[in-house]
């Protein structure tokens, strides 16, 4: 496919991608009181464990500018919009790089959502139900003398970061399983970088988990490696399925091999 054709299809996914944003995020509209709960819920722990360890601090959470409080309304909204979102823009990003992968990939599309679609979702929830811990240790290095203020916007944006770095972590299986299934990705790949695949698990959950502690961290790292030896498990099976047919397209080689 030529260039142009290419920023033609990215542009055609994207613009659905963000349509499906934008509806979702209007039909959040709806619901903004609760949801703007559920956003605040961690900080909100957070202060009431930090308070707790240390009685007499200060912290508040404000709005900084008059425009502020009308933008973290549409900012809550699109928040949830984009996560609800997420069967949409999953299928578009991966009709977008299927081509790429063979026409065998296309096929695929279905096994790639339905796992993707949950895996997803369990990331941000898992990075939802450990981010209240993260925030009281980030507190914790606030001078006690000193009240906390918390932009509101700022910390918005902050979780919704991280909640995407856990949502996306979870999607480490489907991503190999794919790649095995079209061919680029052997099973003994796989087992020759699993060592490998484990450090750089770990290092990727002390990076991402906001805190300190080796708990939290391994919230995050137990399941993505779990998930990469499923992965592994997986592939394997499917790479023997292909032998037989592999034999009798190339004797040969197979011999060899």
């Amino acid at each position: 496919m030529p260039l142009g054709d290419h920023l033609r299809e990215l542009r055609y996914r994207l613009l659905v991608a963000v349509a499906a944003v934008l509806v979702f995020s209007a039909v959040a509209l709806i619901f903004y009181q609760p949801l703007l709960d559920l956003v605040l819920w961690p900080i909100k722990q957070a202060i009431d464990l930090y308070q707790q360890a240390n009685p007499g601090a200060r912290v508040e959470l404000v709005t900084n500018g008059l425009t502020s409080a009308f933008a973290l309304y549409f900012k809550v909204c699109v928040m949830a919009g984009f996560i609800v979102a997420c069967p949409v823009w999953l299928y578009q990003l991966w009709r977008f790089v299927s081509p790429a992968l063979g026409e065998g990939a296309r096929r695929t599309a279905l096994i790639f959502l339905v796992p993707a679609i949950p895996l997803f979702l369990a990331g941000v929830a898992v990075g939802y139900w450990i981010t209240p811990r993260g925030f009281a240790l980030m507190l914790g290095f606030n001078p006690p003398a000193v009240v906390n203020l918390n932009d509101l916007n700022d910390y918005l944006g902050f979780e919704l970061r991280l909640l995407l770095v856990f949502g996306a972590a979870f999607l480490l299986p489907v991503v190999l399983i794919m790649l095995n299934r079209v061919g680029l990705l052997k099973a003994t790949a796989l087992t020759r970088g699993r060592r490998v695949a484990i450090v750089v698990c770990v290092v990727f959950s002390a990076i991402a988990t906001p805190t300190t502690d080796a708990i939290t961290m391994l919230i995050l790292a137990v399941p993505m490696v779990a998930m990469y030896l499923v992965a592994e498990i997986v592939c394997r099976v499917h790479d023997r399925k292909l032998m037989p047919a592999a034999k009798a397209a190339d004797p040969i080689k197979s011999e060899v091999t």
